[in-house]
């Protein structure tokens, strides 16, 4: 497997790939129930709840949708300060809520005064939260920030983007006082890419129930009636459930603690060698990444050339996120990517840029 060290799809492991050969089977037969309700108890593990987590099939664009469809009445405050955080403000304007924004430099991450600030100024129905912007590689105080809501502001209901984040840093979701927290199967859990994981407590539950116009494919009241019979409303995908059952008896098998710190472990490996090139990281310091490293980089240094030099070695390298392209380039050391890997990585930039004279 040649690593790609892009935020997603990330490179899926052969023998999670060929689960997804395996027969169909009728998805409302017991076998099938079984695969997918013993997935739903490791997800548990994973997102460290007590809670459901349900299984869709839809990229993590869907979960921001289904969070403002289900737990927001009328206004939502959104915490932006990237392309992600942006774009779940603009699902809610879509779904015809008010939302107001806490509108960030894309290099600074939400801090829990402002949040704090913006709920003494109205009364929102949903806060929505960025835990690991993928454009910028900040990574946003979500504890912090959640237990600001529920001191000032206790019937807000708190969402969590874990897209680029989840599996690959620690995030607690019932200890933090999370209401929904999801992410996407083709980052750090290292799958293809198709599913959304979105852990619901109770307490969202009870809101939900008492929301007019959910919709129909995003209802968690709906969703909920079928976990707890047999699976889900709509026919699943089923290839990538086979996958992510697999998976994820590898994820728990190497233990969160080591994932964790593997995947800290590379950040840190990489922030070194930016700071010896004299590349500073976009992000600042405290806030930054464990999953991807967003490096500055200097005007005469040619992604797109560097890419070609790569793709001899069977590697690729991210470029910076709309308007970062060019100005910054993207490590995303997640999912399958081992220490020895991002080695290459870097041995591979020593070798290219004294030619360059950089």
């Amino acid at each position: 497997m040649s690593p790609m060290f892009v935020p997603g799809p990330v490179d899926v492991a052969p023998e999670v790939l060929k689960e997804q050969t395996k027969p169909m089977l009728p998805h409302r037969s017991k076998d099938f129930e079984a695969t997918f309700q013993g997935a739903i108890e490791k997800l548990r593990q994973v997102f460290y709840t007590q809670y459901r987590v349900f299984i869709m099939t839809n990229s993590g664009s869907g979960a921001q949708e289904a969070a403002v469809r289900n737990l927001a009445n009328e206004r939502v405050l959104s915490c932006v300060n990237g392309s992600f955080s942006k774009r779940w403000y603009d699902v809610a304007i879509a779904n015809g809520k008010q939302a107001d924004k806490i509108d960030n430099p894309w290099n600074q991450p939400i801090m829990p005064e402002q949040v704090e600030a913006a709920l003494k100024q109205a009364k929102y129905d949903l806060i929505t939260v960025v835990h690991n912007e993928t454009s910028t590689g900040v990574m946003n105080p979500v504890k912090a920030i959640a237990e600001v809501v529920h001191r000032v502001s206790p019937d807000t209901m708190v969402a969590v983007d874990a897209v680029s984040s989840l599996s690959g840093a620690k995030i607690e979701m019932d200890a933090w006082g999370l209401d929904v927290l999801f992410t996407s199967s083709q980052k750090c859990l290292a799958l293809p890419p198709g599913l959304a994981l979105c852990a619901v407590n109770d307490r969202a539950m009870e809101r939900a129930k008492n929301v007019p116009n959910r919709g129909w494919y995003f209802d968690f009241v709906l969703l909920e009636k079928h976990r707890v019979k047999d699976s889900t409303p709509m026919t699943p995908a089923m290839s990538l459930i086979f996958a992510l059952d697999h998976q994820l008896n590898r994820i728990l098998a190497e233990g969160l603690d080591n994932r964790f710190a593997r995947h800290s472990a590379m950040a840190a490996r990489t922030k070194e060698w930016a700071d010896k090139k004299g590349w500073p990281l976009y992000a600042p310091e405290g806030y930054r990444s464990q999953t991807l490293t967003v490096v500055t980089n200097p005007p005469e240094f040619d992604l797109a050339d560097f890419n070609k030099f790569l793709a001899a070695r069977s590697l690729r390298l991210a470029n910076g996120y709309g308007d970062l392209k060019g100005k910054t380039f993207r490590v995303a050391h997640m999912g399958e990517i081992q220490p020895s890997d991002l080695e290459n990585l870097l041995a591979a930039f020593d070798e290219y840029l004294p030619a360059k004279g950089l």
